[in-house]
């Protein structure tokens, strides 16, 4: 590939990028480092900069000034081509990514592209469609499908391209409560796998308490960056993203007003086992059976 590569072991690097439209700044000396493999939802609140950011990503923007790298490879013209082989994008609206008649032809679109044989386009439009339990519906229109299916279709159109990097703009904000659920589910597998680095844009601070990392912008600018286990306790920060605390933190808190402190814990799993734990030490020491 052509392009002045880094050697570090970041799948996304920014350094001091900036992006302006006329006389306004959207964003401002961002810079950034995600490591390959690793979970990250954006946060902040409506026009933080946060689509704009992941637009910057694969070209669909152009920075005013500033170095972005993608798997070590730096963005400009020459490149533009071979780093979009490296990230799937999903969006919110399904149906702005379909372009065939049916589920098997939009996946397949894709990977002519490519320049595959036939055979492997074939083994892979089989494999993800697995995958993502769609191959009952390779044969449907696109249109026919219900929102989550629309959503699954559109992420296995994207992960048969076989990119490292995968970002879901607001992916879930269209879906019902169950589809949701199935998104996250499925996020779960990826990031478990190790194949893909997650970059997610969310309001949804369930899924964010599911992420390795969290970064919060304000103003175009990088306000907060850490652990979601510390951001997501941070009532103030919440407030400024105009978000509320995750369900399990809620829970926490009035389990800790009714005399039952098993701490702050962001994810539901952890409430689960920490009050196993507590019941089941309060059991042993009412029954004389702890050591």
């Amino acid at each position: 590939m052509a392009g002045i590569t880094d050697k570090s072991e970041h799948a996304v690097k920014l350094k001091h990028v900036y992006y302006g439209q006329g006389c306004t700044n959207v964003l401002k000396d961002v810079s950034l480092a995600i490591p390959h493999g690793q979970w990250v939802c954006i946060a902040g609140r409506n026009g933080a900069g946060k689509s704009t950011l992941i637009r910057l990503l694969n070209g669909l923007l152009l920075m005013s000034r500033g170095r972005i790298l993608i798997d070590g490879l730096e963005l400009n013209g020459r490149t533009l081509g071979d780093i979009r082989r490296h990230i799937g994008m999903v969006f919110a609206n399904p149906d702005d990514q379909f372009v065939g008649l049916t589920v098997e032809d939009d996946i397949a679109f894709g990977l002519e592209n490519l320049c595959l044989s036939r055979e492997e386009m074939l083994q892979r439009i089989r494999t993800y469609a697995e995958r993502l339990d769609i191959v009952h519906l390779l044969q449907r229109h696109p249109a026919t499908l219900s929102g989550g299916q629309k959503q699954r279709a559109a992420i296995a159109a994207v992960l048969a391209m076989e990119p490292s990097i995968i970002v879901m703009d607001e992916a879930a904000s269209m879906l019902d409560e169950k589809a949701k659920n199935e998104l996250l589910g499925l996020m779960r597998a990826m990031h478990a796998e190790g194949r893909y680095t997650l970059i997610s844009i969310t309001h949804d601070v369930e899924e964010m308490a599911e992420a390795d990392r969290m970064i919060v912008l304000d103003g175009g600018m990088v306000a907060a960056d850490g652990s979601p286990k510390e951001l997501l306790l941070q009532d103030d920060l919440l407030r400024r993203c105009r978000l509320k605390a995750p369900f399990a933190l809620q829970l926490c808190r009035e389990l800790k007003a009714r005399g039952i402190d098993i701490g702050e814990l962001v994810r539901e799993k952890e409430v689960l086992e920490a009050l196993w734990s507590y019941h089941s030490k309060r059991f042993l020491t009412a029954t004389g059976t702890g050591g």
